[in-house]
This record gives C-alpha cells, structure tokens and sequence, in this order.
C-alpha cells in the first residue's frame, strides 16, 4: 500500500531551533498522533508539509509526487487545519464555505450541509459564535466536502472539554474506517490518541525519537513502582521521579526480568507515562521552591 505522505530527511533552521532530518510516514487508514512537548517541532513540521515554511533541505512526497512541484494538486486531496480558527470571525459558516468552495474543484455543497447536519453545526451560525469544538468540527467538515483523502490538524482538540474530545475522536475513527483516508494529528493530550490512534510519531526537540505503530512503542516500556530506591537498580531506570511515599519510573521492557528478580511488577504504561519520563530523561529538570 502506497504512502498517502512520506517525509524524508526534512532540515529547517532556525536561530534558536532546528528540524533535524524529520522523516516518517503514513498510509491510507491510518490515525497518526504526532506528539512532543510544546516547542518540539510539532507545527513547523505540519506547516513545512504545507508549504507553508520553506524548509531547507529533505524531501516531501504526497500521494506519490513531489509535494512542492504538485502543491496545487495534492492540496485538493488534502484538508489542513491549524490550531486556531480565527479568520473572518464576523462572518457566518454558511457565508465562509461560499468563500471556501472556490478554491476547491471536488467541493460538494449538498455533502457540507450533510456533515454539518450530521455534526449538529448551525450553519448560520457567525464563526465567532462557535466553541472550541464546533470549530474543529467546522474544519472536518470542509475537509470532507472537497473529498479530503489525508487529513493534517494541529492540536485539533486542545481546549475541547472532555465529551467533546471523545465526539471529535469517534468522528475521526469513522472517517478512517473504509481504508481510503487518513488522518495526522498533532497533539499533546496522549490519552486522546490511547482512543483512536494507531500509529505514533514522537518528536523531541526537532528530531523524530520513534515513528511506528502505538502497540510497538508502548510495547517497548515498562512501568515501575517501588517503595525506595534500590541502588543497584538505579541505572537500569530510563527516568524516575521520587515522590513522598514511593519511587515511579520508566524502563525498557528489554530490563524487565532485572526488576522482576528484585522483587518488583513493571506494568504496561500510558503513552503519558512514556512521553512524560523520556522527556525527563533529557531535560534534568530540578526546582527549588
């Protein structure tokens, strides 16, 4: 099966940040979350996708051609949105897909106002009207008009309260279900992609740490939790926090069989778990109060 999207070795410099050599892809049927702490490199790479940054150097492939030398094309099979919707507030929903439409050939009326009946969206009503929700709901709603095949949001359910966020996350499991679309969402609420996601891409101060399915990273760690510190496995930890009753860290599940004979029971982590100790790992963080 063909990529819908493959990064390959993508640069980007900037004076005080770098992407460094970013590659992964993704396939037709896929949910990718793209996760990172804040700063990570998360939007400059969607944005680099689009075209929207002039990356230095690497390659951009969507759906088999070259994604600046086909921008026009390859961009009417894709539906793009950033985190924040906040252009012509003023005007209504109806009044924006007017506008929308002419951009795209495949654009579908009669399907917009079928999503969008479907998605309990008040098309009348004004953009400014709309909460954080609506609005995600808005953009998956342009994107499946124009016949969207590859869907790319940034941070589509920050802010969204937690009903909303599950009804944003069946939406995007339905949208996959027939195979011929996917979806790349960048996010860094890890239990939205524990629910819908089945691949991962974990960015890390620019450069890609892992790319592949969620059940193989996850697989990967393990989860401790002992009363004190034992020395002599100290070393063994990727990362570990002290907290007042018990110590808690993360392990590769390569190490499990040393904690096991200590007397301990690594568990399986969350993708919270894993993303919050890796960083860890790397910052050293310390405070002092």
């Amino acid at each position: 099966m063909s990529d819908f999207l493959a990064l390959e070795n993508v640069n980007k410099k900037y004076p005080t940040f770098s992407l460094k050599d970013v590659s992964f892809a993704i396939k037709p049927g896929e949910i990718m979350g793209f996760i990172g702490r804040n700063g990570a490199g998360k939007t400059t790479t969607l944005k680099s996708i689009m075209n929207l940054i002039h990356y230095d150097s690497g390659k951009i492939m969507a759906f088999g051609t070259d994604m600046k030398e086909n921008e026009l094309a390859n961009k009417q099979r894709i539906g793009f949105a950033l985190s924040e919707l906040n252009y012509y507030p003023n005007k209504t929903i109806r009044q924006l897909m007017q506008v929308t439409r002419k951009f795209y050939k495949n654009f579908d009326d009669a399907k917009f106002e079928q999503v969008c009946k479907l998605f309990n969206l008040n098309i009348d009503k004004k953009l400014e009207e709309l909460s954080s929700g609506m609005k995600v709901k808005y953009s998956v709603a342009i994107a499946l008009s124009h016949h969207a095949e590859l869907l790319i949001l940034d941070e589509p359910t920050s802010g969204l309260d937690p009903v909303s966020r599950d009804e944003i996350l069946d939406i995007f499991r339905e949208i996959v279900k027939s195979g011929d679309r996917a979806i790349l969402f960048s996010t860094h609420i890890t239990s939205d992609l524990d629910k819908c996601a089945s691949n991962i891409t974990y960015i890390h101060d620019g450069s890609i740490v892992y790319s592949g399915t969620k059940k193989d990273f996850v697989n990967s760690y393990l989860f401790v939790k002992d009363k004190t510190m034992n020395k002599e496995l100290e070393k063994e930890y990727i990362a570990y926090k002290e907290l007042d009753d018990r110590i808690e860290g993360l392990i590769s599940a390569d190490n499990k069989d040393v904690f096991v004979k200590n007397g301990l029971k690594p568990e399986e982590p969350d993708l919270e778990q894993i993303m919050v100790f890796l960083e860890r790992r790397d910052a050293n963080e310390s405070f002092t109060l």
